[in-house]
């Protein structure tokens, strides 16, 4: 049996009506949409609880969208929220930009995005991987420690740093086309460890999937 095992969860929708890339912008809430999604995976988790997962360790992003996904979790398992700062979404040159083709056309932005397998406009996707997986190593021990052997952690982050850690972990190129990240709202990327702290495996789900159609594609980094 998996000794423990740690979702990264991506937040849900976020009411962003000018469609801005919000970065690490504060006051980004959920939308109306957003909220029924964290709802859902309270549910989810709720559920797998009930018939026996040892789910025991909550954390998110200081981020408010990630915070209020995590919050119906939280009053559903009944944990305190554990704020990661290790898990917040990617820094980003563009943040608060609409980032249309016309705004990247713009001489001035042509320094930043000469690299995109670093990437040149943004934090690194080695550092966002190195970061989120040190936080997720803790968190599956925070998980043994409370929980036992099959314990579980949840942490509350962003579609960029848990594409990259997903790459990462799965020893693809980190460099990638951002509209084919499988990680969308709400989704679970699923990290099993065996007893000795080794990764087993990576898991996909999306259990609010009946949610996603019409709902905001515009990433945060």
């Amino acid at each position: 049996m998996p000794q423990a095992t740690v979702h990264l969860l991506r937040h849900g929708e976020v009411h962003n009506p000018d469609r801005v890339l919000y970065g690490r912008l504060p006051e980004f809430h959920l939308s109306g949409l957003g909220q029924q999604m964290a709802g859902v995976l309270a549910d989810h988790f709720a559920e797998r609880a009930a018939q026996g997962a040892k789910i025991v360790h909550l954390a998110a992003s200081p981020l408010a969208r990630a915070q209020e996904t995590a919050r119906p979790i939280a009053g559903a398992l009944h944990l305190e929220i554990a704020t990661e700062a290790r898990i917040i979404e990617a820094a980003n040159y563009f943040e608060g930009l609409h980032v249309s083709k016309a705004e990247l056309l713009k001489p001035k932005h042509w320094p930043r995005l000469c690299n995109p397998f670093r990437p040149s406009w943004g934090e690194p996707y080695k550092q966002q991987a190195a970061r989120v997986m040190a936080a997720v190593r803790d968190a599956r021990v925070r998980a043994v420690e409370l929980g036992g052997d099959g314990a579980e952690a949840i942490l509350v982050s962003h579609q960029l740093p848990i594409w990259a850690t997903r790459l990462s972990a799965e020893g693809k190129p980190l460099w990638h086309d951002p509209r084919k990240r499988e990680c969308t709202l709400t989704s679970l990327t699923s990290l099993v460890f065996d007893d000795a702290g080794a990764l087993v495996r990576v898991d996909y789900s999306e259990p609010a999937a009946a949610l996603l159609a019409g709902a905001s594609s515009t990433p945060g980094a």
